[in-house]
């Protein structure tokens, strides 16, 4: 997954919950639906947070991967913001 294209891409490394997610929910609100975004996180709860936040706000979660230490969360914009 590490090609996978995404339209835009937020580090969030080293951010404690709910920073990560906040971070994403900010980016998802200026991005078309259908658009990719790629959150990077080390906070082991954001495995458990950016699922849970895409099924709540009506964006789709596509997955993670793991890369130099961080996980890459994969989601494509709903437009629900």
């Amino acid at each position: 997954m590490p090609d996978f294209p995404c339209d835009a891409e937020i580090d969030a490394r080293d951010l404690l919950c709910p920073l990560p997610v906040l971070r994403a929910r900010k980016r998802l609100l200026a991005m078309e639906a259908g658009q990719v975004l790629r959150v990077w996180a080390t906070d082991p709860a954001a495995v458990i947070d950016m699922p849970h936040f895409c099924a709540q706000s009506g964006h789709e979660y596509l997955g993670m991967y793991e890369d130099d230490g961080a996980a890459a969360h994969l989601i494509r914009c709903g437009g629900a913001g």
